[in-house]
Formats: C-alpha cells, structure tokens, sequence
C-alpha cells in the first residue's frame, strides 16, 4: 500500500476546501540524474544523497509552515513510477502529483493547473534546491494568498531567480516568456505581473544550491559560526559527516 496520496488531475475537488498546495517541484534523487552541478566536488552518489537531504528539510519547513497556515504540503514529482522513492523522504500526510510537460516553463504551468484542478484554493510552487529557506517564508506566502484581492507571491533567490512562486488562480502569462535558469528570472517575472497589473508580495530573499561556490556558501550557512541547530538540520548532518570523515578541502575550502 502506498504511503502517500496520490493526486489524479482528472479528479476535480479531491482535496478539502481551502488549503493552499506548498508544492515542491522536484525530480527523483537518483545518482547522476539530480544536483549534476555539484560532481564535482561531489560524487554522484553523495549528491543524490544531498538531494535527498534538500527535499526532508523542505518538507520539514512546510510541516511547520502548516500548524501557522492552510499550507498543505505536495510532491510535485517527476518521473511517473517513482513514488516509491519518496516513501523515506516526505511526511506520509504530504500528496504526491506527477508533473507533465516538456521544459521547465511547462511544468510549472502544467502544475500549477493540476493543483487548482484537484481542488486547491491557492497554489506555490518551490524548487527543491534551497534547504534553508525557514517555515516562517512558507507561511507567509500562505497567508497573503489567504487574504482579499489577487496577487502573485514571489521569494527570491539570489541569483537573480527565485525559490517560490504563488497565486490565486492561474495566471499563464507569469510563466511565459522567460529566460529559464539564468539571472533575468525574477526580474522578468516581475515584468509579467506589472503587465497584467497583478500585485507582488516579495518573500525574504533566499538562495539556490547548485554548484560548487553555492555549495561553499551553503557548508558556511549551516556549520560556520554563525549557524542555527534549526536551520536544515539533514543537510548539515549530511556535510559535517563528510568533514568529520576526510576534512573540509573538498567541500569547503578555506579561501
């Protein structure tokens, strides 16, 4: 029997009224198919594993953005068949919704209608890449899409991207005519919202990890000084096994 619900986007309303989808875009975290920018320094291995680690500690902020808000917590999953591989990754209260569509710009779409389909009142999509984003952010983009009047919620990233969109109802033109994973993401989002006159709620900024220099900034993020316990405790567990193991050269060199 399977652990997680899994959504049918021919079902409308199979979900209870007035939830709002937290739903993480995410593909299954098999070795040389997930995190490809972090081998080096990685092995593939190791970054499948990091992957794995990303998506429990967003699922753990989403768990916590829902006892603040109607956020309710979603695998937005990719490819079909591979349900199974989430089972010892999200909570079993999370629901599972395969993604459709051929580039990223599609899936997004294509999610985002599938959610409403199901019976979502509101919907944010987040990518699988920014572990250190807290519940507080999920909850916020929550809340404002509870609240009277439309408008588009955004967090973004440091690179010029961001980490969560959210809306109100589907808005095509936000995700159309944008340049996929470059530094004009956001700005050009932004642009989109100013042409249907859409408002923008701005989450606090957050960041991406992806390469070597992010994966730097992510070991000082949650084992440098300054870091919290509470701040993507799988992760850091994660990174400071492979310091513990071998020394920090690989991962976190010091510059």
């Amino acid at each position: 029997m399977a652990l997680h619900t899994i959504l049918d986007r021919t079902h409308a309303r199979s979900v209870s009224p007035g939830l709002c989808a937290l739903g993480i875009m995410t593909k299954a975290p098999e070795p040389g198919k997930v995190k490809t920018r972090l081998t080096p320094p990685l092995t593939a291995e190791e970054a499948a594993a990091l992957n794995k680690c990303f998506l429990r500690d967003l699922a753990q902020s989403i768990k916590g953005a829902s006892d603040q808000s109607s956020g309710r917590g979603v695998g937005v999953y990719t490819p079909l068949g591979r349900e199974s591989d989430y089972e010892d990754i999200l909570p079993s209260d999370f629901f599972l919704l395969s993604q459709r569509g051929n580039d990223f710009g599609e899936r997004l779409i294509f999610a985002t209608e599938d959610l409403f389909q199901v019976g979502f009142s509101s919907v944010c999509l987040i990518n699988s890449d920014s572990p250190t984003v807290p519940a507080s952010s999920f909850a916020a983009a929550a809340n404002a899409l509870s609240q009277p009047g439309e408008r588009v919620v955004l967090g973004p990233s440091a690179d010029g991207g961001y980490y969560l969109i959210g809306m109100k109802q589907m808005r095509r033109r936000i995700f159309q005519d944008i340049s996929w994973s470059t530094e004009r993401v956001l700005e050009q989002t932004l642009q989109r919202a100013k042409e249907i006159d859409l408002e923008v709620h701005l989450l606090p900024v957050g960041f991406d990890v992806d390469d070597q220099a992010t994966l730097r900034f992510l070991c000082q993020e949650v084992l440098g000084a300054n870091a919290r316990d509470e701040v993507a405790p799988n992760t850091r567990r994660f990174l400071s096994e492979i310091i513990e193991r071998e020394g920090r050269s690989r991962i976190w060199p010091t510059l």
